[in-house]
């Protein structure tokens, strides 16, 4: 690895330190179905938007919620405390697209139909409402 290439990646590594994120990785539903989850709760505290998957009929709300349970709790390690109620909130979240799986079905006439099996990855970052306001 170069020079300016370990430095840029030392730096990284120290910037992620100071923040509160958990990653879902390789969640065998569509990007597209699970940005429709996402989007509900983007910008939320985090109690609020546990209780907006909780209640979601969404099959992807389960998993991004178990997400946010995380999140939380990577929050409460680093920070050697409890969240306050009220404190936290879902700062950023995004999906990404991940590995697509290509299926073959057959159909008509000796043909076959390419089914294409989709993942993504969701990363979820927390933030207390006092931070925000220092910066």
């Amino acid at each position: 690895m170069g020079a300016r290439k370990k430095i840029s990646a030392e730096k990284r590594k120290e910037a992620l330190k100071t923040m509160y994120f958990a990653k879902l990785r390789n969640v065998p539903t569509s990007p597209r179905k699970m940005r429709l989850v996402v989007d509900m709760i983007r910008g939320m505290e985090v109690n609020r938007a546990l209780g907006v998957l909780k209640f979601s009929s969404k099959e992807a709300s389960a998993r991004v919620e178990k997400l946010l349970r995380s999140a939380i709790a990577n929050w409460e390690q680093k920070n050697e405390r409890k969240a306050e109620e009220g404190e936290l909130f879902v700062s950023k979240i995004y999906v990404d697209e991940g590995v697509t799986l290509k299926r073959m079905r057959p159909a008509p006439q000796g043909r076959g139909y390419r089914i294409r099996k989709r993942s993504n990855h969701v990363t979820l970052f927390v933030d207390s409402k006092n931070t925000n306001d220092k910066n």
